[in-house]
């Protein structure tokens, strides 16, 4: 579940049925002003500098903030995202895109995945069959259901996005997906994928989704688990996640999270004929907190604080138990434009982060400035 985007698939498909069971059907919006026929048009552009107290250098790590994402360059202007949806809600058959560039789709898109998947974020089909209660079946790529944040930064509390979005989590999945709302207030999904940010399968094997949303007036409970055959060439060995997030909403103006994650893979055993590797089975787990102010019509403050243990350093690459802190003050210029100022402190038990060329610390304190322009339907 990612609360503001990638979950919107389970949220939107329980707010379908609580207007589907309502005594009178709710007037129709009024037509979108960024609209080509039946095809509405949005989009975004993400910008922002940022600056490393550590100031790594670019021999050292590309000149990078150590364990962030989309937004990880710095001591520099950057782009981290520019976005286009193109989307048609199913009358009974719709579809969704996504086409990014920028770093997040560096960063969002493997080597080998690239000739079959650069700058797309998401494509895929709807069919919402009739006298099925909001019943929604995609296909294709979507982001996935997992992790409390979303790709697009205008969508996130945060700006940076958080260690458990970054390395506890996939970002996308490519197969079938299915959501239908069987009460008021409960969605539940099944997904059938390729795997984690796979496009192109490397092993044969299908990777099961389950989905739940329960979404209450003063909070909404989301459950993911998603498990399946992740390693190269091979059907042995499941990738397991499991992904809680509570959001509070007691009022319009304050919100809050908890998500916590705990993942496993397992890797079979191997002889090559002149070496042999023993099976092993990597952990990681995680938990955030997070909360959102909206203090007037034009500026917000947010907070968030996380744990994340990468014993086996499967996720990050160093076995290490990893904190971070981050505030992050918004200020609305106008409709379709903000901008965020932040502050993130994150902490290692090992010395992890880059300092200058050749240096390595335990801590690093990043300060960054976004500007986020977007348009969109307008109901």
């Amino acid at each position: 579940m990612k609360i503001a985007g990638a979950a919107l698939f389970c949220f939107a498909a329980a707010a379908t049925a609580r207007t589907q069971s309502a005594p009178a059907p709710a007037p129709p919006p009024s037509a979108p002003v960024w609209s080509l026929g039946p095809v509405d048009f949005s989009g975004f552009l993400d910008g922002y500098y940022s600056y490393n107290a550590n100031r790594p250098g670019n021999a050292a790590n590309g000149q990078t903030n150590d364990l962030y994402n989309f937004n990880d360059k710095t001591d520099q202007f950057n782009l981290s995202a520019l976005d286009l949806t193109l989307n048609h809600n199913p009358d009974p058959v719709g579809f969704h895109a996504d086409l990014i560039a920028g770093r997040t789709n560096t960063l969002i898109h493997a080597a080998s995945e690239k000739d079959t998947d650069n700058y797309i974020e998401q494509a895929y089909l709807s069919y919402t069959p009739a006298k099925t209660h909001g019943s929604e079946f995609d296909f294709g790529q979507f982001v996935s259901s997992a992790g409390a944040e979303v790709i697009p930064a205008m969508n996130d509390w945060n700006y940076s996005r958080s260690l458990l979005f970054s390395f506890a989590v996939p970002y996308y999945h490519f197969g079938l997906r299915t959501s239908t709302p069987f009460t008021k207030t409960w969605t539940a999904g099944l997904q059938l994928v390729n795997g984690w940010n796979d496009v192109v399968a490397n092993n044969g094997g299908v990777t099961v989704g389950l989905t739940s949303a329960l979404t209450r007036t003063k909070y909404t409970w989301d459950l993911n688990y998603y498990t399946g055959p992740q390693n190269v060439d091979t059907q042995k060995g499941y990738r397991n996640l499991i992904d809680p997030t509570l959001l509070l909403t007691p009022d319009a103006k304050f919100n809050a999270y908890i998500n916590y994650d705990y993942g496993q893979n397992q890797t079979p055993a191997s002889d090559s004929g002149t070496t042999a590797t023993p099976a092993s089975s990597a952990h990681w787990s995680g938990i955030a907190f997070a909360a959102h102010e909206q203090v007037t019509g034009k500026t917000a403050l947010s907070a968030r604080y996380e744990y994340y243990a990468d014993n086996s350093g499967f996720t990050t690459g160093t076995p290490q138990d990893i904190q971070e802190f981050t505030g992050t003050y918004e200020y609305k210029w106008q409709h379709g434009l903000l901008t965020r100022a932040e502050y993130r402190r994150d902490w290692s038990s090992v010395a992890f982060f880059h300092k200058g060329n050749t240096g390595r610390v335990n801590a690093q304190s990043t300060f960054t400035v976004a500007l986020i322009a977007f348009f969109g339907p307008k109901s």
